[in-house]
């Protein structure tokens, strides 16, 4: 016969020791007022320990002690257990009544990528999230929220859902937190940049975690951070401290022209621009700090005055895009995507000349080695 494995009683009430003094006044047939006089307390204040508003202090115990019988541990136990419990009845009313806000982030999914721990109940699962955002409630959440998001929402054409946006933030945060940077410098950023350069030539996968050292060394935390449902964002900037800057890539087009360009695009904002707003890329270039770090991208990737005699040439077959793009350092498909862009040929022609990038077996998880 297979043993019975018991579960932790978890009552859904909370017994306060007034309720065991007033069973035992009722045994014995004393009033509350006799009682009061045998311990030398106000009568007002029995009246509301036996009602739960009071708490049963250590000389209470004491007291209740020599009257009863019954030693003072107990009654100072009973009244930690019972506070302890009405604490945590509390805290779960109060997480139940949070459960449709926690319902607007895709806690599923965070879940299965790893992000956040699964729940087993609801209010565990609202648990869980704040526990993950780092916030004690919603309205926690929105203060810390509403900060950032007018500085990346400016855009009137930008569409991405700001909770889910939010949580892609959020795990690019807790990612970085784990990456130990160099003091941020412009001269040590700058070389850097120009070593990453032509890593641009060579496959993701094998210079993923070169990118990553370099930008290290600078005193910049790069994370990759799989793009969220409703989030349609490729990248983001951010100042964590004064010395320490943020790049998050979504990866989310999926080809090394996209991911070399938006990284560069993000590297721009944090040479030409402020350290206070969050910027967050979702392909709209209105804004007018946009357009000028697409500019700084285009420009340091393909010099402006190679790129003139390149486009004048009208030479662009594959062959000669490769040539090119040898004689640059950099890789083939970063030029065939400028091409594009540019109106020069179509977005149908010289796709194979662009390398897949993926997350490979790191989806999911906070590491970016």
């Amino acid at each position: 016969m297979s043993a019975t494995v018991k579960s932790p009683f978890n009552p859904n009430y909370a017994v306060a020791p007034g309720t065991i003094l007033a069973e035992w006044l009722e045994e014995r047939g004393m009033s509350q007022s006799e009682l009061s006089d045998r311990m030398g307390r106000p009568k007002k204040t029995i009246n509301e320990i036996i009602k739960g508003k009071a708490a049963v202090t250590p000389e209470t115990a004491c007291q209740l002690e020599a009257v009863t019988g019954v030693e003072a541990s107990f009654w100072t136990n009973a009244e930690r257990l019972f506070r302890e419990r009405a604490a945590r009845l509390a805290e779960e009313e109060r997480l139940l009544s949070w459960l449709s806000w926690s319902r607007q982030f895709p806690v599923a999914r965070l879940a299965r990528l790893g992000w956040m721990e699964p729940a087993t109940d609801r209010s565990g699962q609202v648990r869980a999230l704040l526990r993950w955002l780092g916030v004690a409630s919603p309205e926690a959440w929105e203060a810390v929220y509403v900060q950032a998001q007018t500085a990346y929402r400016k855009s009137p054409t930008f569409a991405a859902d700001p909770i889910h946006l939010g949580a892609w933030l959020r795990q690019g945060e807790l990612q970085a937190a784990g990456i130990e940077c160099s003091p941020f410098t412009e001269v040590a950023f700058c070389s850097g940049l120009s070593e990453i350069r032509h890593l641009t030539a060579e496959p993701f996968d094998r210079v993923r975690g070169g990118l990553v050292d370099r930008c290290r060394g600078a005193g910049v935390a790069l994370v990759f951070v799989p793009e969220l449902p409703k989030t349609h964002v490729s990248g983001a900037t951010r100042w964590l401290a004064q010395s320490k800057a943020l790049i998050q890539l979504s990866l989310r087009y999926k080809t090394d022209d996209q991911l070399w360009f938006t990284f560069f695009h993000e590297a721009a904002h944090l040479l030409l621009h402020g350290k206070k707003e969050v910027i967050v890329e979702t392909g709209d270039s209105d804004d007018p700090q946009e357009r000028e770090a697409n500019q700084w991208a285009e420009d340091f990737l393909i010099p402006p005055a190679d790129w003139k005699a390149f486009v004048e040439s009208r030479r662009w077959k594959a062959s000669d895009i490769q040539a090119f793009a040898g004689r640059l350092g950099i890789a083939p498909g970063i030029v065939v995507g400028r091409l594009q862009h540019g109106n020069h040929i179509p977005f149908s022609s010289g796709n194979h000349l662009k390398r897949p990038v993926h997350f490979g077996p790191v989806l999911g998880s906070n590491s970016n080695a």
